[in-house]
């Protein structure tokens, strides 16, 4: 109970301390990388006062002392072009074959300026030489290591969201799937009681086409009870004529919605066959009809239209309402998006996880203009 009550502020504790470390990797890290760079310099400044008894044992026919030869010889790694003043230059710890490149030559020579600033060889106030150096392969690597240290925490951070993100997602599925099918259960009981009162009204002088709406609406409290009493599951297909499915959903909804909506069916003449579960897809409709209804603010003229490219089953499910902006196109069928002031935005959601999830379809707005309507498509694949 402690834990959950503070839950918050601990993770804001976590993410605060996270942020601070990864400053102090990083700081020093470009601190190590500066000393280094220091250190670098240094050690080029002795090599320079190296090669510069170099060249004044060379003017003064001198022997060069042991500790100079052992100091020039003993860079290996940091790359360098001495310009000498003549023009001449020669390089070290560059590549043959791209050391006689006059071309790439003076393009490194720009590059190391910019790394660090060169030093010349003067004697009797004469500069003999000016050498150009860079950051040793060490130094070049060791650069890009915060780079690859703030990539490795990135995605560290991603897969720790993500793992949370779908942790939190499975408890509330887990949630949601407990609470419909404790629901399927609760409607269980006043349904068998429906069923018995409709029997006993056979028995009255009641007008027969009473109980055959009576009927009607029990079978319809079925279907919903088997609706939810599926989710959470993985449902059961079967092959269906995807015709009769949607005329028999579109059919219910028709007949129980305002005067005021023109509804039309442009549909084969033929069955087609689709591996459909009869209750979901039936839901899926009925969301898309009710949620074209109200777009249209129960005025004006709703059409599905069905038909058939090859293996391809195309529904489509216009309306002559208030129409969608492109930019919203996909929001409208995340969990929690709707535009009605009433509402909890999961019918659209829930029928994109009924078409794409258990009947490996798509679903998708296939064309809107504002004040104009909406066109939705589902896509499913013939048995």
């Amino acid at each position: 109970m402690i834990f959950t009550k503070y839950k918050n502020s601990l993770r804001w504790i976590m993410i605060i301390a996270s942020f601070v470390i990864v400053s102090l990797i990083l700081w020093n890290t470009y601190v190590f990388f500066q000393n280094f760079k220091a250190e670098e310099r240094s050690k080029m400044e002795i090599w320079a006062k190296a090669q510069k008894e170099l060249s004044k044992s060379t003017n003064l026919n001198e022997d060069i002392g042991e500790l100079s030869i052992e100091i020039l010889q003993s860079n290996k790694t940091t790359p360098m072009i001495i310009v000498n003043q003549d023009g001449s230059f020669d390089s070290n710890n560059i590549s043959q074959e791209k050391s006689t490149d006059t071309l790439y030559i003076n393009k490194l020579i720009s590059r190391f300026q910019n790394e660090y600033q060169p030093i010349e060889v003067i004697y009797n106030n004469e500069v003999l030489s000016t050498i150009y150096y860079g950051n040793s392969p060490l130094l070049n690597k060791l650069k890009y290591y915060p780079l690859a240290l703030l990539l490795i925490i990135i995605l560290f951070s991603a897969v720790v969201y993500f793992f949370y993100r779908s942790n939190k997602n499975a408890s509330q599925n887990k949630l949601w799937s407990g609470m419909a099918k404790e629901t399927a259960h609760q409607i269980g009981t006043p349904l068998s009681s429906l069923i018995g009162w409709a029997e006993l009204l056979k028995t009255e002088q009641v007008n027969p086409s009473y109980i055959t709406e009576i009927e009607k609406d029990v079978d319809r409290l079925k279907t919903i009870t088997e609706r939810f009493s599926k989710i959470g599951s993985v449902p059961a297909l079967e092959i269906a004529d995807i015709i009769e499915e949607t005329t028999n959903s579109f059919d219910y909804l028709k007949v129980r919605s305002s005067n005021l909506v023109e509804f039309d069916m442009n549909i084969p003449d033929h069955e087609i066959p689709v591996f459909l579960n009869k209750q979901l897809y039936s839901w899926a409709i009925e969301n898309l009809v009710k949620n074209a209804i109200d777009a249209m603010k129960g005025r004006g003229k709703l059409t599905i239209e069905i038909s058939q490219i090859e293996n391809n089953i195309r529904i489509k499910v216009r309306d002559t309402g208030k129409g969608i902006l492109k930019k919203d196109y996909n929001k409208i069928f995340e969990p929690g998006y709707t535009t009605k002031k009433r509402g909890w935005g999961l019918g659209l959601s829930l029928t994109k996880r009924i078409i794409e999830d258990f009947h490996n379809g798509k679903i998708k707005v296939l064309h809107s203009e504002i004040g104009k309507g909406t066109t939705i498509q589902i896509s499913l694949k013939q048995a």
